[in-house]
Formats: structure tokens, C-alpha cells, sequence
């Protein structure tokens, strides 16, 4: 089985950490993997998005054109990767940020309220991980239970101190109720 995923936004929204953790996971379940970042020139407030591949063969190509699985974290991202998702994926969307429904009937739409949960529950700059916490339930694309392992191996030595307020971002995703 392979899943190929896009996460977009906007550079300092954490979307390349948020396919970074990903990717490591699936590395840990012992799967193929494929992380590939691309942001605009500006870093934060830019464009950033990566395609994550996670397979139980070998990755053939990094590059994800056609996503399973979309996670739009801005306007402009879900504009323009919306009609780019597959027949049958899933969309996630930061309704907190983005105003609008999708127009296609042919995906699943899941809208999540990712910044607005971030900045009440005093988790500024993790609505990515919420989100990923969402997703995970949502698609069993990697297993819960392990998410400590992922997060000691990509959180930086320098920020090993947020490691309990990612786990509590992934948490409140994970068990997010519309």
C-alpha cells in the first residue's frame, strides 16, 4: 500500500516539520519513505509545502502531483492543490483560516479549526501538529500509539522542551470532535 500526501501552507506554519514527522514514522514502522520540502524564497510567510510518500514498497519517485491525502493549512493552498487530490482522497483544512467548502463532491472534506484550537489551548505555532493529530485519526496512516518515538528524533536537541507541547498539540487533533 502507498499513501501520497501533500501538506501546504504557509512558510512558519511547520508544514515541512509536520511531513518531516511523518516520514520518520513511517521509517520506524519500517516502511519506504519519501520527504521532499519546497518553499518559496521567503521561508515564513512564503509558500512552503512537501510531498510525503509512505509505502510499503519502494518509493519510485519523491514527487507528489495527484495526494491521497491533501492537508491545506491556507486559502491559497487548498485553491491550488484541491482539484490536484485524487478521486476518492481526503482533504483536511484549517477552517480557521480558511472560509470556504470545497467544491468537489468526488473527496472526503474534513475541516478542522487547527490554529483557532492551537491559540485557545496555549499552543501557538502547533496548529500543524494538531492537524497531524486529526489526520492520524482520521486515516490510521501511521499508528498513535507511537508518536513519542517520531517526536524525539525530529524535535532539535535546542528544543526538547516542546517535545510535551507537540505530544499535547497531537492529542487534541487526534481527539478533535466536529
Amino acid at each position: 500500500m502507498t499513501t501520497n500526501m501533500l501538506i501546504a501552507g504557509f512558510g512558519g506554519q511547520g508544514i515541512l516539520f509536520s511531513g518531516k514527522f511523518l516520514a520518520y514514522e513511517g521509517l520506524l514502522e519500517e516502511k519506504s519513505v519519501s520527504w521532499l520540502p519546497s518553499y518559496g524564497p521567503e521561508m515564513r510567510g512564503g509558500t512552503a509545502n512537501c510531498s510525503v510518500i509512505i509505502s510499503d514498497t519502494p518509493v519510485g519517485s519523491p514527487i507528489v502531483s495527484t495526494p491521497d491525502i491533501l492537508i491545506a493549512m491556507n486559502m491559497p493552498s487548498l485553491d491550488k492543490y484541491e482539484n490536484e487530490t485524487v478521486a476518492g482522497g481526503k482533504v483536511f483544512v484549517d477552517s480557521a483560516l480558511i472560509d470556504r467548502k470545497l467544491q468537489r463532491t468526488d473527496v472526503e472534506a474534513y475541516y478542522i479549526p487547527a490554529t483557532k484550537l492551537a491559540n485557545d489551548e496555549g499552543l501557538t505555532g502547533l496548529a500543524n501538529m494538531i492537524m497531524l493529530g486529526y489526520v492520524i485519526a482520521k486515516t490510521g496512516i501511521i499508528p498513535f500509539e507511537n508518536v513519542d518515538r517520531a517526536l524525539l528524533k525530529v524535535v532539535p536537541a535546542s528544543k526538547q522542551h516542546l517535545i510535551e507541547s507537540n505530544k499535547k498539540a497531537l492529542e487534541l487533533g487526534y481527539n478533535y470532535a466536529e
